[in-house]
């Protein structure tokens, strides 16, 4: 058997990384899982053929522990990013710092392909911290590998997701959603679609050092998400929007608790659109054609619906 090409993808062990690291995997590379915590994703290893996918300790944050995971490897996928904390600190360490430590670190041990997961929206004149962090980490991957491809996707819903999963929890609990950003507008893409496109731009070296804007077919607002949720569980709730002002009391209480649950800086995010632009490459130059949300969603909602059945979408215009 010929030697097999190594890919390491860092954050391989969270919700979108086991998509990817599956991906890379059935094209036949050698998978390395860079991540914290190594022992919780040892259960990926069956996504390959035995000996195929190992998790390695490495950090970020550290240079000995990245420089160990990249060399050797031809391919790295920078997955690692954090959506915030109260001090913002994190987002400076893991997604300005942490990518370019990356990058830099993969372009010193000759590193060919380099992908950096983003987010649309990032732009060094977003509202929110989180956007501009993840529009500087760009530029520090960019001065180490100028030819490196960065994806960024719309919010990503999937089976593990923490967003449609969520509001489906808390419909089940709760007499009243409160819905915040309720006209802010989003592009959610499936999880399974975005790791096709980073193998895609893996094999294929001519797609190199650009950008993918990546959104699914349906844009929907925010109550008009929550508004299919409910209807797909087959629950009966009523919808409080939550003013802005009453939002940012909320948001500076909650940031502070266990969990972040809501943050001040993710009301900012929710304060403009997040959907693809006209004219931004992304799917239909790749020639994929993007899932649903009707597609997809509703056969791992069913656990929290009150009756069975699958329902489709139907939403407030």
């Amino acid at each position: 058997m010929s030697e097999q090409k190594i890919a390491t993808v860092f954050g391989g062990g969270g919700f979108v990384g086991r998509y990817v690291v599956q991906q890379l995997a059935e094209a036949g590379y050698r998978v390395r899982i860079a991540c914290r915590r190594p022992d919780k994703a040892g259960v990926l290893r069956v996504l390959g053929n035995v000996g195929q996918i190992a998790p390695f300790y490495a950090s970020v944050l550290d240079d000995a522990s990245v420089a160990c995971v990249v060399e050797g490897a031809s391919v790295v996928v920078n997955l690692a990013a954090v959506l915030g904390d109260a001090s913002g600190q994190g987002l400076e360490a893991v997604n300005v710092q942490g990518a370019g430590r990356v990058a830099r670190l993969s372009a010193q041990a000759g590193v060919s392909t380099f992908v950096q997961m983003s987010a649309l929206g990032a732009s060094h004149t977003a509202p929110s911290a989180y956007g501009r962090s993840r529009a500087a980490g760009e530029d520090a991957v960019r001065a180490a590998i100028p030819q490196a491809s960065i994806i960024r996707p719309s919010v990503i819903f999937g089976p593990e997701d923490q967003f449609f999963n969520m509001f489906a929890m808390l419909a089940r609990y709760l007499p009243v959603l409160p819905v915040y950003g309720a006209r802010t507008r989003l592009q959610p893409v499936y999880v399974g679609d975005v790791a096709q496109v980073v193998a895609r731009l893996v094999e294929e070296p001519s797609l190199a050092g650009r950008e993918w804007a990546l959104g699914g077919p349906d844009i929907l607002t925010m109550k008009q998400i929550y508004q299919w949720v409910l209807h797909t569980t087959q629950r009966s709730r009523a919808l409080f929007e939550v003013p802005p002002a009453l939002a940012r009391i909320q948001a500076a209480i909650f940031e502070r608790l266990p969990g972040s649950i809501l943050t001040r800086d993710q009301l900012l995010m929710l304060s403009q659109d997040n959907i693809v632009s006209a004219g931004q490459p992304g799917f239909a130059e790749l020639g994929v054609t993007p899932q649903s949300i009707d597609a997809v969603v509703p056969f791992y909602l069913t656990r929290y619906r009150a009756g069975g059945g699958r329902s489709g979408i139907r939403v407030e215009k």
